[in-house]
């Protein structure tokens, strides 16, 4: 099947249509929340460690749920875990929106607030270590196999989109109306996503429990991604570079205090990775496939390293929404083809518990990135924090070039 006739079917596929559109108003929904949160969280504490627990109050039950929640998408609906888990999303939202309301702020002092929304964020949290994995298998019984790579890659996009959009609304929002108007767009959004994936219809159970517990087929999960060197380099790449080059956690310090260009500015510095990402997919997509993905893999990721240095060292709002924008640019070629060869090397029956390690590897290493770079920040200080995790990146990819054959010879 050529290129464009892939294009076509996946254009004329009304369930994948309605998966990208809970994909896209749940990130919107979720981008305009942790724009708004992260600000608020730090207005109330002025401490950037507060904005890196945000981070670990999310990662924590995500991780711990994940491998069991992988098992449970290979064995159950789908569908049916993917609306649990929006619907657990939503119900937490409007606990935000109840606490971060001024008949909050006039009833409860600061520290309860605060306290809160990391309790929410943590039911959030588990939530969500149920949706990543699952919403990869999915899309797979959604689209046929020919075309899953583009459709991967679309999905990526979709993600990015959103991003882009999410986080410059949410910043409009919040100095324009408030926090409360805000909190009411993320609901709807995540309203409408629930919506999109009701109108997707059940689809068959790969998996069936035989003789094996639970605790077998989980590591049967764990050791097929083990002993894939191939997915293993990728993902680790991934993970490290993410847990110390990331300094989306600390950009209300530097919206705040650094550039100075308060919440629409911390807005557009989060919507600008994702602009640069987004266009980078939305080109890759037109592409045929790179002959040689893993080398790529390790010329951007080292990208992604120089534009963290960058981004730390600047003091000027635009040439720091320019290296933001590099730095979603590369950063979107490490997930397209990480994405890809999870999706291709990846057994059907195995993909939940598959996507399940990569969701403790990858998925939650930016919120675990996120609490390094709060601890960081509060002992190094902010730039000095950023700057020291773009030069471990470097390191990382150096690393990892020597040590990675398998990845640099590697071909679709």
């Amino acid at each position: 099947m050529t290129s464009s006739t892939q294009k076509y079917h996946l254009l004329q596929n009304k369930e994948f249509k309605y998966f990208l559109s809970t994909r896209f108003f749940l990130t919107i929904g979720l981008q305009i929340q942790a724009v708004i949160i992260g600000w608020e969280v730090f207005k109330l504490t002025k401490d950037p460690l507060s904005l890196g627990l945000i981070g670990l109050a999310e990662a924590i039950p995500a991780i711990s749920v994940a491998l069991y929640a992988g098992h449970i998408a290979d064995v159950s609906s789908k569908r049916k875990i993917i609306s649990w888990s929006i619907s657990s999303m939503l119900l937490c939202s409007f606990g935000l929106l109840a606490f971060t309301s001024a008949y909050s702020q006039t009833h409860f002092s600061q520290s309860t607030i605060v306290y809160a929304i990391y309790g929410f964020i943590f039911l959030s949290g588990i939530a969500r270590g149920f949706n990543a994995p699952t919403g990869f298998a999915f899309l797979s019984q959604i689209v046929e196999k020919e075309t899953l790579t583009t459709a991967s890659t679309w999905n990526s996009s979709s993600w990015q989109i959103a991003a882009i959009i999410g986080p410059a609304l949410g910043g409009v929002l919040y100095a324009a109306f408030g926090i409360t108007i805000a909190f009411l767009f993320v609901v709807v959004l995540v309203s409408l996503a629930l919506t999109a994936v009701m109108l997707i219809k059940p689809k068959p159970v790969f998996a069936k429990m035989g003789d094996e517990n639970i605790t077998q087929r989980l590591l049967e999960g764990v050791r097929f991604v083990f002993n894939n060197k191939v997915m293993l380099s990728a993902i680790s790449l991934d993970l490290f570079s993410v847990l110390f080059g990331g300094a989306v956690a600390l950009l209300p310090v530097f919206a705040d205090e650094i550039l100075q260009v308060g919440a629409e500015g911390l807005g557009l510095l989060r919507a600008a990775p994702s602009l640069g990402a987004s266009i980078t997919m939305i080109w890759i997509s037109m592409r045929k496939p790179v002959s040689k993905p893993g080398v790529l893999l390790l010329y951007c990721v080292g990208g992604f390293g120089l534009c963290m240095i960058g981004f730390g060292l600047s003091t000027n709002i635009y040439l720091s929404l320019f290296i933001l924008f590099l730095s979603g640019a590369f950063d979107s070629v490490s997930v397209v083809i990480r994405g890809n060869i999870l999706q291709l090397q990846t057994p059907d029956h195995m993909r939940g518990r598959v996507s399940a390690v990569n969701t403790i590897f990858i998925g939650s290493s930016n919120e675990i990135g996120a609490f390094e770079s709060g601890v960081a920040a509060r002992l190094l200080g902010a730039v000095p924090s950023v700057v020291f995790g773009g030069g471990m990146t470097l390191l990382i990819v150096g690393y990892t070039s020597i040590k990675a054959k398998a990845l640099k010879v590697f071909k679709y």
